[in-house]
């Protein structure tokens, strides 16, 4: 799920907490990304012992805590180079993150696809996926590459809220693979179809292939568990509860294109793949998507047209309800992790996210 725009006003509001970043782009221009060889934490992150060290003004990151304790950030975690630049609030509590477990999944496709186990074209007919009072014949003609770009066609109910099905058009109107729309059945279908390919619980994937390469601190097998109302749907929602520690590790792993100090964790070539938009931010649905500044890859949210610019050229970013984001900044060697506390209830807006964005950009030197 992630917060609607609150338009005209909130387009303007948009606009104007991104443009906090203004004052530093001709000094971005001229010198911004890493030249030194990647470092990688260990069993912990290594901290940068002054911002300045890193081209940082530590009066600026002063001003963002500022603003943090204004907001309802439970947590945040800003690495750079490598090395934690800043940190905010509760890093190593696992808590639930909405959406983002999306782009972690897109990541677990990566091996599979490269190996010839999962079969992107195959089609919903091919696995035999079906579902509650049965899908239309054109819906069962999307491929699992459909899925993991949310351009099914499919607006069958999903086993849970937090997507765009009150937008989505007339069931069997779209052919598949021409229409995005940000639907949970597709999400967790292709769940499905990740486990029905690989014979693997996705739980399980995500421990071994991704978890214990890169190191993560606080990952429980047993604290992941799927939910949904399977009387709606037969396929439930994979949530995932991490850290934000680990969370980092996640983005920097993606910022680094899949490899972990040697290892290729997730092949190089579906990294790329998986952070470029397939469907641009001019074609995005609901039309009020189109203000921008995210197009959609396969199941991350990435920085497109005019708006790719800058600190942002090549960024993207997984988005969670309540304010959970994994956002990755490659012109700035840079992750950005951001939590809440869902369960409580409490959210950080899309626009208060930018506002940590734009103060982050602004610190530098």
């Amino acid at each position: 799920m992630y917060p609607a725009y609150r338009s005209p006003r909130g387009g303007r509001r948009l606009g104007a907490l991104l443009s906090i970043a203004a004052a530093g782009l001709l000094i971005f221009s001229t010198a911004c990304t890493t030249t030194t060889d990647p470092v990688y934490p260990g069993t912990s992150w290594e901290r940068i012992a002054q911002p300045e060290d890193a081209g940082y003004d530590s009066a600026r990151l002063a001003e963002l805590t500022d603003y943090l304790e204004g907001l309802e950030t439970t947590g945040l975690m800003v690495v750079t180079g490598g090395r934690v630049l800043y940190e905010y609030g509760d890093l190593d509590t696992l808590t639930y993150l909405a959406s983002v477990r999306k782009s972690i999944l897109s990541m677990l496709y990566g091996n599979y696809v490269a190996d010839g186990t999962i079969d992107l074209d195959l089609t919903l007919e091919d696995l035999e996926m079906d579902d509650i009072g049965g899908l239309l014949p054109i819906e069962r003609q999307a491929k699992v590459d459909h899925l993991i770009t949310a351009r099914s066609g499919v607006y069958h109910p999903a086993s849970n809220s937090g997507d765009n099905s009150a937008d989505a058009p007339e069931r069997g109107s779209q052919q598949p693979g021409t229409y995005l729309l940000y639907n949970n059945w597709d999400f967790n279908a292709a769940g499905f179809a990740f486990e029905k390919m690989t014979g693997r619980d996705i739980y399980d994937a995500l421990e071994t292939d991704l978890a214990i390469p890169i190191g993560m601190q606080d990952f429980d097998r047993s604290a992941q568990r799927k939910s949904g109302n399977l009387r709606r749907s037969h396929y439930p929602a994979y949530h995932m509860w991490l850290s934000v520690r680990d969370m980092a590790r996640v983005g920097y792993l993606m910022l680094r294109d899949g490899d972990w100090a040697g290892q290729q964790v997730v092949p190089e070539e579906w990294t790329r793949r998986i952070r470029s938009a397939v469907t641009p931010v001019e074609e995005m649905h609901p039309e009020r998507y189109r203000e921008g500044p995210f197009g959609y890859g396969y199941m991350w949210w990435v920085w497109d047209g005019p708006h790719a610019e800058g600190p942002y050229e090549g960024a993207y970013t997984g988005i969670g309800a309540y304010g959970q984001y994994i956002c990755v900044l490659p012109a700035l060697d840079m992750v950005v992790v951001h939590k809440t506390a869902p369960g409580r209830g409490v959210q950080v807006s899309r626009q208060e996210f930018f506002g940590i964005l734009g103060r982050i950009v602004a610190a530098r030197m």
